[in-house]
């Protein structure tokens, strides 16, 4: 049926993270975008999408706020959702579990160190 939407997995899209030749992928509000062709062309450049390349990046690209131009732009880049399963509100909260382990070792100001470097935000402008 043309204009459905191919279901993909957390798993899947992670796979897709631009390296050794890979399409980037990412996630926002449950949608898989392909913005490998995009992120030359990315007005904050390709780095801050990048870093959310084959992961869900729903809360920075909200947390920054883009124009109507942007959010219509992101739609033409969309190629798929995430199946029901992977969807924000089906997660569990942790959804690495090796995340305690890369934290454990770091003082409480390293920890706070590196949420403050995490708040770049990537931005997609149109």
């Amino acid at each position: 049926m043309p204009g459905e939407l191919i279901e993909y997995t957390l798993a899947e899209v992670a796979l897709r993270n631009g390296k050794a030749g890979n399409p980037t992928w990412i996630v926002i509000r449950d949608s898989v975008y392909d913005v490998t062709q995009y992120m030359e062309d990315h007005p904050g450049g390709s780095e801050l999408i990048a870093e959310w390349a084959g992961k869900d990046g729903t809360k920075d690209f909200d947390d920054f706020g883009h124009s109507s131009d942007a959010l219509r732009l992101l739609k033409t880049l969309q190629i798929g959702v995430l199946v029901v399963s992977d969807q924000a509100k089906n997660r569990k909260k942790n959804v690495s579990s090796d995340q305690p382990k890369i934290t454990e070792d770091l003082t409480q100001e390293e920890l706070m160190k590196k949420k403050r470097s995490k708040r770049r935000m990537f931005i997609l402008c149109g």
